[in-house]
């Protein structure tokens, strides 16, 4: 972890810490080439906030295999205010191209603000982004959100709809990264999911402690996925992906 005194807060955070083992994982991590795909989630909006590091959550798993490897590649592809279907258009040609072996997808949140949240219209379109990632050889991960609606900071009446919704997006985004074999970080489940003390002052997004917790849950189901995967094979017979909670 970050030893910068500027970061104290940061470094004696228990739920910011990476889990046991994470120096071997990056250095023995397979992947070469990271592009990320999404919302503001993904592009990483945040907030400041003393004792912590200004780094969005990608970003500081991005620097971790770039140090372990001079070849590693990293690409942040993502927009913030855009749904699922958005994303598709826009992103994910450009990711094909890159050829990335590890994908990071945030593609949910803001067709889920939206009282008119349709699963099945949502699965069609996360599968059509992960589909043809998932073709070409990349392994992906897609990142849970936290849980805003129940912290205190949605007011009523829309917090109890919108917690809700949120719930059902999550179950089901961990059921379609689950089908691909992908592995769904699942940060809505995580002991400090609500708590107001990891968003940014737009009550929205979360701050810089809210991505140093994302970043852990991150490296820990980068953690879960296969040692190794060949480009267009299937999933190797025996292995489930997990969804982690951190």
């Amino acid at each position: 972890m970050e030893t910068d005194p500027a970061c104290e807060r940061e470094i004696y955070d228990p739920y910011c810490r990476w889990p046991a083992g994470s120096a071997t994982l990056m250095r023995s991590a397979p992947w070469r080439r990271l592009v990320v795909l999404g919302d503001s989630v993904a592009a990483g909006i945040r907030g400041p906030l003393d004792g912590y590091r200004d780094l969005d959550a990608a970003a500081r798993v991005a620097e971790a295999l770039g140090a372990a490897h001079p070849s590693f590649s990293y690409h942040n592809l993502a927009e913030r205010d855009l749904r699922t279907a958005e994303i598709r258009d826009r992103q994910l040609r450009p990711a094909l191209e890159l050829h990335p072996d590890l994908a990071v997808i945030s593609a949910e949140g803001n067709d889920a603000l939206r009282r008119s949240f349709d699963e099945e219209r949502f699965h069609d379109e996360l599968t059509s982004i992960i589909r043809p990632l998932v073709a070409q050889g990349t392994q992906f991960v897609t990142i849970g959100l936290f849980d805003l609606a129940r912290s205190g900071l949605v007011p009523d009446p829309h917090a109890g709809p919108m917690a809700e919704r949120f719930d059902r997006l999550d179950a089901l985004t961990s059921r379609i990264t689950d089908e691909y074999g992908g592995v769904h970080v699942g940060n809505h489940g995580h002991p400090l999911a609500a708590d107001p003390g990891i968003f940014a002052d737009d009550r929205i997004h979360c701050n810089a402690r809210g991505h140093a917790i994302a970043a852990a849950n991150l490296v820990t189901a980068l953690a879960a996925l296969p040692a190794k995967r060949t480009p267009d094979a299937e999933r190797p017979a025996g292995v489930t992906p997990s969804t982690v909670t951190g």
